[in-house]
């Protein structure tokens, strides 16, 4: 008999992923980018694997010559947008304003509906090769309708200074969710367009006192004011934190998956904390390591003691360290990602897994296998635009 509630365990480790990170990143560097597709794959493949619902973990089973091949048939779609589409809007700007800035602005309004598009498929992508218990999850076709909501939901956000954020967020994920399946069996997101408001409250107020101190401080110049505009930036930060918190679990319990439920209670404590612990251990490895290669720069320049500016020596010693610089340069940025992944994504993805059951799972085992889906571009155009194919 299937229990009530089946709690979601997190069985990765910092160390684990951190190696794996690191070791996926130097064969990416050394390979000048083209790892990175087989480096994600394994990437995802730990990370669906640490997440257990029941204790059974999930399945990524995405292919790297799949994300590949998506990628080139990408490529090519962008060179033609990139070389035909800006040569015309640029000629066109040039003729008929007597400047590029018309073009750029074109240019870059034209990639949005781009983004949108390559957000949807990867995401489709993504749950097409992803499965638990044997069963794989599907996302029904729907890139084009997601682009115009998209573009009208992102351009009601602006006109309204943000304030409509919570609608687009709830809009745009009821768009996404029911159109995903597990199995035979369709997700519904539920809740009112009032939903996500009040998760965004800590953020609004803090924007409102801070404007007011912002426009007290600009009329009477008094310190006073300036010390309350201040004080809003913790607020605010607060705010980003149990906005994250709250309204993932405001949508979470408001998803249904036929009879099954989702219970859920993330922490904007956990969050900040998770932010300042990585924050700390990660800027204390950095400074660190300047200051190591700081003192082997005075080291091979002679030390404290006798040293004596030489510009000779020191172009030639500049001439020699080129090439370590640029390996040390890079690989600064391979140590970054992979600390990234171990301070900041693993703990993130622990936290929000935990606080999350699965309630009332019985239907699980009526529900039956949904045919795979296939692609022709993959994650394409989200790696080319290196967006919507995180992890």
């Amino acid at each position: 008999m299937v229990p009530r509630v089946l709690p979601i365990r997190y069985a990765g480790r910092a160390g684990a992923l951190f190696k794996l990170a690191f070791k996926t990143g130097i064969f990416t560097l050394l390979t000048l980018g083209f790892y990175r597709f087989w480096a994600r794959t394994r990437l995802r493949r730990y990370y669906w694997s640490a997440i257990r619902p029941g204790g059974i973990p999930l399945e990524y089973v995405g292919d790297p010559i799949e994300k590949l091949l998506g990628f080139l048939v990408a490529v090519v779609f962008m060179a033609f947008y990139i070389g035909v589409v800006n040569l015309i809007l640029m000629y066109f700007s040039f003729a008929l304003f007597q400047g590029n800035g018309i073009a750029y602005v074109l240019s870059f309004l034209g990639l949005a509906p781009i983004i949108f598009f390559a957000q949807y498929r990867a995401r489709r992508y993504i749950l097409a090769r992803t499965r638990w218990r044997g069963i794989r999850f599907g996302l029904e076709p729907g890139a084009g309708g997601y682009v115009w909501r998209s573009i009208v939901h992102y351009v009601a956000a602006i006109l309204s200074v943000g304030l409509s954020w919570p609608l687009t967020t709830l809009w745009l994920e009821k768009y996404r969710v029911n159109r995903t399946y597990y199995g035979d069996l369709q997700f519904v997101q539920g809740g009112k367009r009032t939903l996500l408001f009040g998760a965004m409250r800590h953020i609004y107020y803090a924007l409102g006192l801070s404007a007011v101190a912002g426009g007290m401080l600009a009329l009477s110049e008094n310190p006073a004011w300036a010390a309350l505009f201040f004080l809003t930036v913790p607020w605010a930060i607060y705010g980003w934190a149990y906005w994250r918190a709250e309204s993932f679990k405001r949508m979470t319990e408001a998803k249904e998956l036929g009879e099954i439920r989702f219970r859920t209670k993330p922490r904007p404590g956990r969050i900040i904390g998770i932010y300042l612990l990585g924050g700390l251990i990660l800027n204390l490895v950095l400074y660190g390591v300047m200051i190591l290669a700081v003192a082997l720069v005075i080291l091979a320049l002679g030390g404290t003691g006798g040293f004596e500016f030489d510009p000779e020596r020191l172009a030639q010693l500049g001439v020699a360290a080129t090439p370590a610089f640029v390996a040390i340069y890079f690989l600064g940025f391979v140590i970054i990602g992979a600390a990234s992944q171990a301070l900041f994504t693993l703990p993130m993805t622990r936290h929000f897994a935990e606080v999350t059951q699965v309630v009332d799972p019985n239907t699980l085992n009526r529900i039956q296998q949904r045919d795979r889906d296939e692609f022709a571009e993959a994650e394409g155009f989200a790696d080319a635009l290196d967006v919507g194919a995180a992890i």
